[in-house]
């Protein structure tokens, strides 16, 4: 999908506060989201991306600061006049209405003519593949069924800004995963500009162009999917998206191209440099799938690679195995306590050489898969 990159960007949050009874449910939060865009807001529950959500449907009004759409300022726009249509996670359809008035029911309350309401309720049950359900009840449907209808009624008003409100949150594993490639591509293919708000990393990460990170409030950071799982910006975030390794220590060399922080658990080599002083307390960040696990010692071969002069390795035993299917994940409790989780991707149906319980293990990973964080 290629987002259009203008000179402005589509909507623009600047400096938003919402307080409630002198508590700031959003705090400070500036954010420029580009037109085309599918803009995720994750956080767990409390964090203020309801908030803000609300707020750019009109539902709250600012404390202080401002929205613009479109190069518009909406603040003081009621909802019903902005360019916004907003799904709610419950759907909210109409129980004795069919489908097709269920989609139609903006356009009629909109006064548009009767041959635009039934062309666009036409071409809406087209793109989400529900012709011929017109004419059932929202109970005759499946919850994955139902969510499209929302989706369509949405999208039957033409908004300018489609705001999702966990949009998949009600409907199970399997079905979620399956509607969210469905989601995607009927946005896609409309064209609008979205704004989703989750608690599900996997959601925002398989339907997002680019998410933000909240929490108390505030945005910790925005970015790709990619650049937020891969560098992430401070311990939390590294914590909330995916599983993470943290090792405490501090900055025993600091160069150019390279760093190494000693700590309990032993010496890191991070292949690369970072803005710190000696002696600076930092936490390093590995992802389980970048740790190689094996029962021997790392060859002289993989030592050049990863774990160069006896850095980045640690030895302990394996307290815990769970199987996946398509990986299986170990926890390793190091000679310091911590424990290491590590994972593997089951290539073959049969691995004679797997590892045990209770087994005694080397985990070691590359320089270049560690991430130093300052805060």
């Amino acid at each position: 999908m290629t987002i259009e990159r203008a000179a402005e960007p589509f909507l623009l949050i600047k400096n938003l506060v919402k307080e409630f009874d002198g508590v700031r449910a959003v705090n400070d939060v500036s954010v420029a989201i580009n037109k085309g865009e599918i803009f995720a807001l994750l956080g767990s529950s409390g964090c203020g991306k309801s908030t803000l959500l609300r707020m750019l449907a009109g539902f709250e009004t600012p404390t202080s600061g401002s929205i613009t759409l479109a190069g518009q300022d909406i603040v003081s726009v009621p909802p019903y006049q902005r360019p916004i249509n907003m799904m709610f996670q419950s759907y909210a359809l109409f129980p004795h209405l069919s489908v097709w008035d269920n989609i139609a029911f903006g356009l009629r309350r909109d006064g548009l003519p009767k041959d635009e309401i039934a062309s666009r309720v036409e071409k809406m049950l087209s793109l989400v593949q529900l012709t011929d359900y017109a004419k059932r009840k929202p109970h005759q449907l499946s919850g994955g069924q139902q969510q499209r209808v929302a989706l369509a009624r949405s999208l039957a008003k033409r908004p300018q800004l489609l705001l999702l409100d966990e949009p998949l949150g009600a409907l199970d594993k399997k079905l979620r995963e399956r509607t969210q490639m469905e989601l995607v591509s009927i946005i896609e293919e409309v064209g609008v500009t979205c704004v989703m708000v989750t608690h599900d990393q996997d959601e925002a990460m398989s339907m997002a162009t680019r998410i933000a990170v909240m929490s108390a409030g505030r945005i910790l950071q925005v970015g790709a999917p990619d650049e937020i799982y891969e560098t992430p910006n401070c311990r939390f975030v590294a914590d909330f998206i995916g599983s993470v390794n943290l090792f405490n220590g501090s900055v025993a060399e600091d160069e150019a191209d390279h760093v190494i922080i000693d700590s309990p658990e032993g010496k890191h080599y991070v292949t690369h440099g970072i803005t710190g002083t000696l002696g600076m307390q930092v936490s390093v960040a590995v992802r389980p799938e970048k740790i190689a696990v094996q029962a021997e010692a790392p060859t002289q071969e993989q030592r050049a690679k990863a774990a160069e002069h006896g850095y980045n390795c640690v030895q302990g035993i394996i307290t815990g195995i769970s199987y996946f299917g398509n990986e299986t994940s170990y926890h390793i409790t190091l000679d310091s306590g911590m424990v290491l989780k590590a994972s593997r991707t089951n290539v073959a149906r049969h691995d004679d050489a797997a590892l045990k319980r209770d087994q005694r293990v080397y985990a070691w990973w590359d320089g270049a898969d560690v991430v130093v964080l300052t805060s």
